[in-house]
């Protein structure tokens, strides 16, 4: 299994990240690509920098101008109707300044005081020509962002109007971002994404609402069962962006793993911090066993969390956006069964797949969201076959099969990626069907099962 390991001792902001990215191989015209999509006027620059020693990556997201976007505050990313955002200057070093030592986010001065509403950022993100897999993992970002601040104010998420984080620049590192690791996922087959314990920093913030210590509310909400830690830094390590980055890309949390190193990248923060680099490091490379004589399982094994509930008065609108809003939060798939229920009832099952640290947001999230007074929640263990990826040549050009096998390396399992079959069929003007069956019948052939 071919891994991403963030490690952030250092913590994590999007333009670290973004940073990390090219240094450890995505090209740099991935994301300027992506950035250039949302038609936002911004544009990316890239440069080298020394942070305590260590020759890093540093981008820079910057206006049609050519100005370098305002640094500012970005604990307190987001503000609701009811609370206009203000940042308020502290001592010491322990609050934000406008020169926040990772994140670019700010207010564009081109919206209003509230700044950019989340159906507006999703707006933006859809009408783009980025992939949909990118962009599933932006929207994700900004929906986790709006949950975790609607949460800590206990106001809808509709009235959550995004700040620094609605910015132009925040939204070009979290696409940016995006479109960095989906190419990973898809040119360098990783599968999975692995952070350590995360230096959060210390000290305080003043913000509207008052004076809040690190990290601030939203941010620790969005960390919520993984591991953090601070080694006595005064500032804010971990970004709001950072946080719900991570959080889409589903990572978990362990040291350092046993790993055949491919790539590193170090991605810089915009200060020094003395005697600490200032950087996120990325390590991409195949997962291996700590243990040289360990067998590898036949099939892996995990916990999954299982909600469900039965309603009978919601209209198929209504299911269909329940549905959607809970894939953005982190569930692992959503299905809808027809039911014949009491009294002659037609009714539809809402089952939701999840991972247990996420079950009680998304409970929440159905509870808030649909018609329902009651619902179950059970743990099941989860087997999955090892998966691998090899690439098959075509009429029209390669695409990747994912495999399925069990620890005797007998294939059960296959399927071309669907990504890569909808592209060649845009591309080539050819049915979909043809080119996933194309891709199939190259992979039987290679293998001498036709």
């Amino acid at each position: 299994m071919n891994i991403a390991y963030l490690d952030c001792f250092s913590g994590i902001s999007g333009d670290m990240f973004l940073a990390a990215l090219v240094d450890a191989g995505v090209p740099f015209s991935v994301l300027q690509d992506a950035v250039s999509s949302l038609n936002l006027g911004a544009r990316l620059e890239l440069r080298r920098v020394d942070r305590s020693g260590i020759d890093s990556a540093k981008v820079d997201v910057l206006t049609t101008e050519g100005e370098l976007a305002e640094n500012a505050p970005a604990a307190t990313s987001l503000t609701t109707h009811s609370h206009p955002h203000d940042h308020t200057p502290g001592d010491g070093g322990h609050t934000h300044s406008h020169e926040h030592e990772h994140s670019h986010e700010h207010e564009d001065s081109h919206e209003h005081s509230h700044g950019r509403s989340l159906p507006i950022i999703q707006s933006i993100i859809r009408s783009s020509s980025l992939p949909l897999a990118v962009q599933t993992i932006a929207l994700k970002a900004f929906e986790l962002l709006g949950t975790a601040e609607a949460k800590i104010h206990n106001v809808p998420v509709e009235n959550i109007h995004f700040h620094e984080v609605g910015a132009v620049d925040a939204i070009a590192d979290i696409v940016g971002v995006a479109a960095g690791c989906h190419w990973l996922a898809t040119e360098r087959k990783i599968e999975r994404w692995i952070c350590s314990p995360l230096n959060v920093g210390s000290g305080h913030v003043h913000c509207a609402h008052g004076t809040f210590p690190v990290p601030a509310p939203a941010t620790l909400e969005l960390l919520r069962d993984l591991p953090v830690y601070t080694s006595g830094v005064k500032r804010e390590l971990v970004t709001p962006t950072g946080a719900a980055l991570l959080r889409a890309l589903n990572v978990t949390s362990s040291n350092f793993p046993a790993i055949r190193m491919s790539a590193t990248g170090y991605g810089a923060g915009s200060r020094d911090i003395p005697g600490k680099p200032n950087v996120l490091r990325l390590v991409i490379g195949e997962a291996v066993s700590a243990d040289p004589v360990e067998q590898q399982p036949s099939q892996t094994k995990a916990r999954i969390g299982i909600i469900e509930t039965t309603i009978d008065d919601a209209t198929p609108e209504l299911l269909s956006y329940v549905a959607d809003r809970l894939l953005a939060a982190g569930a692992s798939d959503v299905y809808r069964t027809p039911i014949q229920m009491k009294k002659g009832r037609t009714g539809t099952q809402l089952t939701v797949l999840c991972s247990p640290s996420k079950a009680q947001m998304l409970q929440k999230i159905v509870f808030a969201e649909t018609t329902t007074l009651g619902l179950r929640y059970r743990e099941e263990q989860k087997l999955m076959l090892l998966r691998s990826f090899v690439s098959e040549e075509t009429a029209w050009g390669p695409i990747t099969i994912k495999i399925g096998t069990l620890e005797s390396g007998e294939e059960v399992n296959c399927a071309p990626e669907f990504e890569d079959c909808r592209a060649i069929a845009e591309k080539h003007g050819v049915p979909l069907k043809r080119v996933m069956q194309a891709a199939m019948a190259a992979h039987s052939l290679k293998d001498g099962n036709a």
